[in-house]
């Protein structure tokens, strides 16, 4: 895993930062979107996702040498976080909360699986994927099929998303 890498090279040569930065997002969304619906097992989800992909920020932090850029991203992702909190708390009525909420949530789903393309044109100068997290797409994939057909049991748009 990136996780691994990180900690055997001390080092975050060819490993994305973004994706940790959108995933954690996702699931500080998402558990927002569960503490408001009432759902334990989207709670329990997010809760650990939410755990780990902190987790690793900080590890990437640890190891980067370029350290200002990370900060900052992670200053952005905060005020989002913060803002969007804001939002749903104070702005948004109660009877639309949990629509507006699963809206936003699904926006992040989808920069979340957007994000490895960030490292695109990269892939295709130096004609190699070694840049790409295998195990990240593969995770994504199997992640993003389990909670479509969570979603669909539900009858949840947005966690079918």
């Amino acid at each position: 895993s990136d996780l691994r890498q990180m900690l055997a090279t001390k080092s975050v040569e060819n490993i994305q930062f973004l994706p940790f930065l959108t995933t954690d997002a996702n699931n500080l969304s998402w558990l927002g979107y569960g503490c408001l619906k009432g759902d334990g097992t989207v709670i329990t989800v997010n809760a650990i996702g939410a755990a780990l992909q902190t987790l690793y920020i900080l590890v990437y932090l640890y190891y980067s040498p370029a350290k200002r850029p990370v900060l900052l991203q992670v200053l952005l992702l905060l005020a989002v976080v913060v803002t969007g909190c804001g939002y749903f708390t104070i702005l948004v009525d109660t009877g639309t909360r949990l629509t507006h909420l699963g809206l936003f949530c699904s926006v992040f789903t989808i920069s979340m699986y957007l994000s490895p393309l960030a490292d695109l044109a990269k892939v295709v100068r130096s004609k190699s994927t070694r840049c790409l997290s295998f195990p990240l797409t593969v995770t994504t994939l199997v992640a993003s099929s389990s909670w479509t057909l969570y979603g669909l049991q539900l009858r949840d748009p947005y966690i079918t998303v």
